[in-house]
């Protein structure tokens, strides 16, 4: 049984037959809290599985009231002005397959006893002002395909947990204040890896012909609602954190990744080389980091790419030739200076090419100068060692040393000595020879 939908300025109705299967209020305009709704007495025991109230006025915050409807298995409250925390009592609801609280204000952390939630397989929290750490139990419900985080207030690093959810084909975390390095673990999302779509994907989280489930989502720059083909969406979206360190090439085994975002972030090095494997790529947005080296040539084997930008980054050398790296405008590789070639008005020369090369020739040299200084110095001092600890401790070598510059110096005494007398000699016989010649000259005169 379901109830129609029409639109209203009141109150949820608190009067529900246990009956109804699927409850759709979404899209009215009812507002106040729920409280009274969930509280209700109900003659027997519920049998709703869907309740759908998103896109209402609906506001205060989420009663505990739950352990009344376990029978849920999907539930939107999203795009309300619900408020304070998510209770721990919607862990009462064991079947739950989707739960939808985006575009609210949530706050506090995400409830531990979430994780008994075990068959959850869609958890959309975006738009909230969630904070705390992304909990390492995450990786327990392993049912998961859909993770969005997007656009709230949690801190710390990714937990490496998160990669044992194998089946997972969106992970959105944008908009926060993350840090760390990106795990590198990521390839373990099998379904992202494989190319292939399986036909019964998210077919356990519809119910009957009501398609319930779908997705608000940024992807090739703008949001788009996924209904219906969520199947074959394959994201993650890791963009506006403060992630470091670099890419993790391990990424480009995500061979069935449509969109990828690691824009406006802190990450550095190189694009990964065999980021050409990611032959499914239609979005690819590595903006605003600190990215060097040259753009991958592999990259021009992405065929698909709707989007690319690469902009505000330390990129350098030629855009690699190709029709398809051409055929996007100059705005996708602005911000790097020493970036050249089509689509870029910069042409490029060989000096132009070099320049980054030359650059790390440079940085290599100098590294090389100070190690050879410092291998002389240390060559120096082993070596003074040696022979000093040699004379200390061996009396024949020592005595055999000192004789030795004595020998030395007895002959250097005796060369000097030698030389001084010859230049004497010299200057003598000099002397006598002008003195001789000069008698004769004034002999010469008088006669």
């Amino acid at each position: 049984m379901r109830l129609p939908r029409a639109k209203q300025t009141n109150d949820v109705p608190t009067a529900l037959s246990p009956n109804v299967i699927v409850l759709n209020m979404a899209n009215n305009s009812f507002s106040g809290p729920i409280s009274h709704f969930l509280c209700q007495k109900l003659d027997g025991r519920s049998k709703l599985e869907a309740l759908d109230l998103s896109n209402n006025d609906l506001s205060g915050e989420l009663s505990l009231c739950w352990k009344s409807w376990q029978s849920l298995t999907h539930v939107n409250l999203g795009n309300n002005n619900f408020s304070g925390k998510i209770p721990d009592s919607i862990s009462s609801l064991f079947s739950l397959k989707a739960l939808h609280l985006q575009n609210n204000s949530f706050s506090g952390s995400i409830p531990s006893s979430l994780r008994d939630c075990t068959s959850l397989g869609l958890l959309d929290l975006s738009g909230n002002k969630l904070l705390g750490n992304i909990p390492n139990w995450i990786g327990e419900l392993t049912a998961l395909k859909a993770l969005c985080l997007r656009s709230n207030k949690f801190t710390g690093e990714i937990p490496s947990q998160i990669c044992q959810l194998s089946s997972l084909t969106v992970l959105d975390v944008s908009d926060n204040e993350l840090s760390g390095i990106i795990p590198r673990c990521l390839n373990n999302f099998s379904l992202m890896a494989s190319i292939e779509t399986p036909d019964d994907l998210f077919t356990d989280l519809e119910y009957s012909s009501y398609e319930l489930e779908g997705l608000v989502l940024m992807t090739v720059g703008r949001e788009l609602e996924y209904k219906g083909i969520l199947r074959y969406v394959r994201m993650v979206d890791l963009s506006s954190n403060n992630f470091s360190g670099s890419i993790p090439t391990e990424l480009s085994q995500l061979a069935g990744l449509r969109f990828l975002n690691l824009s406006r972030n802190h990450l550095m090095g190189r694009i990964p080389e065999k980021i050409g494997r990611m032959t499914s790529l239609l979005s690819l947005d590595l903006s605003t980091n600190h990215l060097s080296g040259e753009i991958p040539q592999s990259l021009a084997d992405l065929t698909f790419l709707n989007l690319l930008n690469l902009s505000y980054n330390q990129l350098w050398g030629r855009i690699p030739l190709s029709t398809q790296l051409q055929s996007f405008d100059a705005f996708s590789y602005i911000g790097n200076a020493q970036l050249c070639g089509a689509p870029l008005t910069k042409n490029c020369t060989e000096d132009e090419e070099s320049q980054g090369m030359d650059t790390i020739d440079e940085n290599d040299e100098g590294s090389e100068m100070r190690w050879f200084y410092i291998s002389m110095g240390l060559g120096f001092i082993v070596g003074c060692g040696g022979v000093c600890g040699a004379l200390l401790f061996k009396k024949n070598w020592r005595y055999a040393y000192f004789q030795f510059l004595y020998d030395i110096r007895d002959w250097v005494y005796v060369a000097a000595a030698i030389r001084l007398n010859r230049l004497h000699d010299n200057l003598r016989r000099l002397l006598v020879s002008k003195t001789h010649h000069g008698s004769s000259s004034i002999n010469f005169c008088f006669n």
